[in-house]
């Protein structure tokens, strides 16, 4: 068994970016920028933010945080959007999800310009991704593609299941899984809560890419001998084996999956480093232009 290192993966990918910055900053361009917007209090929303903000910090990014209140109207969040849509100095815009009852998601996306879109969940770089142009692939399908390239996977000709179907993470990664280059050329089954004996099709993958949200859900018996498995979950359960009580788990059961395993991520430390660093690959990407280079709306 191998195990995939998303965090030694994301250290060197943070380097690569760092180098570019330092090449462009000589040639007298501008640093790239990211801006995320903050809704309510949530901690966890807090962490990932904070964390986003000390990744930008590592490669030479600039970055802006814009903390709104949980009884923000949603004409309010739009209006700071439409802020940061004509701000020329600010490349790419987060918003933290989720949001509030009372603010439509979908709206909210969708104000985001796609040209600034670096989580790729406009409806205009999902269509993109779908039909093979460039796009700004979601921040934690484009880990995976990372961890998977970076890794010596073959993908070609490979049988890949994926547990879930959410528009995060499944339905891009099929996608992405089934695109006609390497990585990808698998062939590609997306299972789901209404999947019948589940247990039957995914003992038949090679790439098992496990991301429905359900704590230690994948069980050895689940597994084929020799697959590769990409867990994508990450839940905090109690523990009287830490001195915080608690630990953080998968949606795969580690250890008995890892005896199976040809190659396998672990939680924390495999998929999860891996979605910030793509958040600043496509920012990477937007300063310089790269998926939408006509465009010039500012």
């Amino acid at each position: 068994m191998e195990l995939i290192d998303g965090k030694k993966i994301a250290a060197i990918i943070k380097g690569e970016i760092a180098r570019e910055v330092e090449r462009l900053t000589d040639k007298g361009l501008k640093r790239p920028h990211l801006a995320a917007i903050l809704v309510g209090d949530d901690p966890a929303s807090h962490t990932y933010v904070n964390s986003k903000s000390k990744a930008c910090q590592e490669v030479g990014f600039e970055s802006s945080s814009y903390k709104l209140p949980y009884d923000v109207s949603e004409k309010e969040l739009l209006e700071t959007v439409d802020f940061i849509n004509n701000d020329q100095e600010i490349d790419g815009l987060i918003v933290q999800l989720p949001l509030p009852e009372h603010i439509d998601n979908h709206k909210v996306i969708e104000a985001i310009r796609p040209e600034k879109d670096v989580d790729g969940f406009h409806p205009v770089n999902v269509g993109r991704t779908a039909i093979g142009l460039p796009s700004y692939v979601s921040a934690t399908p484009y880990g995976i593609l990372e961890l998977i390239m970076r890794s010596g996977i073959e993908t070609t000709g490979k049988n890949c299941v994926i547990l879930g179907r959410s528009n995060i993470v499944g339905k891009p990664m099929a996608v992405l899984m089934s695109r006609n280059e390497e990585p990808g050329n698998a062939t590609v089954t997306i299972c789901h809560s209404k999947t019948k004996d589940l247990k039957s099709v995914t003992s038949k993958a090679d790439i098992l890419i496990v991301a429905i949200g359900k704590p230690g859900f994948v069980t050895a018996d689940m597994v084929k001998e020799g697959a590769v498995v990409i867990d994508v979950g990450i839940h905090r359960i109690e523990s009287d084996k830490t001195k915080s009580g608690f630990r953080l788990i998968g949606d795969v059961k580690f250890d008995e999956v890892a005896a199976k395993a040809s190659h396998i991520t672990p939680v924390p430390g495999g998929v999860g480093p891996m979605t910030i660093v793509s958040l600043l690959m496509n920012t990477l990407k937007a300063s310089k232009k790269e998926i939408y280079p006509g465009i010039d709306r500012l």
